[in-house]
């Protein structure tokens, strides 16, 4: 491994490291506090909304072309992954919108949807080490959007398990 090629892998490393610390610093100090304040169906949309632009995850095909050295089946994976994340989010919403109950169905379906694709993202990782290969966009969703959603998910799984049933759809 070159120097430089060691440099952008922790740079890349790096930068993921902060963005996770800087989330849970926002989440301690702003999110969660506003969380408690907002009825369960208004917490848990405000969570579900930063998965939906999980569908930008589409720009893998364009990093492949421009040199990005992620296979076809990975970049398969991360896409159907985050777009059917993208997908679940907006229908838990537009079910919460309704005052449905399905709207927390939808919820848990995400929750289990982006554990499953975290997972396959590690694993392919493992297979196919692409640290420092990401440039452009491709670096930001990887350093900056990726640990946003490791940092919300369990905030939504939190406010899915910590409230009552009985408070869900009320003041929505």
């Amino acid at each position: 491994m070159n120097n430089q090629n060691s440099m952008l892998i922790k740079a890349q490393i790096g930068a993921m490291v902060i963005s996770l610390v800087v989330f849970i610093l926002i989440a301690v100090w702003y999110l969660i506090p506003l969380l408690k304040r907002l009825s369960k169906p208004k917490a848990i949309i405000v969570l579900l909304w930063v998965h939906i632009p999980r569908y930008i995850t589409l720009i893998m095909y364009s990093a492949q072309r421009e040199c990005y050295p992620i296979s076809a089946i990975a970049a398969k994976e991360a896409v159907v992954g985050d777009v059917v994340g993208a997908i679940v989010a907006l229908a838990a919403i537009a079910a919460f919108r309704k005052r449905e109950r399905l709207g927390i169905l939808f919820s848990w379906l995400l929750v289990i949807e982006t554990i499953v694709d975290v997972v396959v993202g590690f694993v392919r990782k493992a297979h196919e080490p692409l640290w420092g290969k990401a440039s452009g966009v491709t670096w930001l969703i990887l350093d900056f959007y990726i640990p946003l959603i490791l940092i919300c998910l369990p905030l939504l799984i939190w406010q899915l398990i910590s409230r009552s049933d009985s408070a869900t759809f009320s003041g929505l």
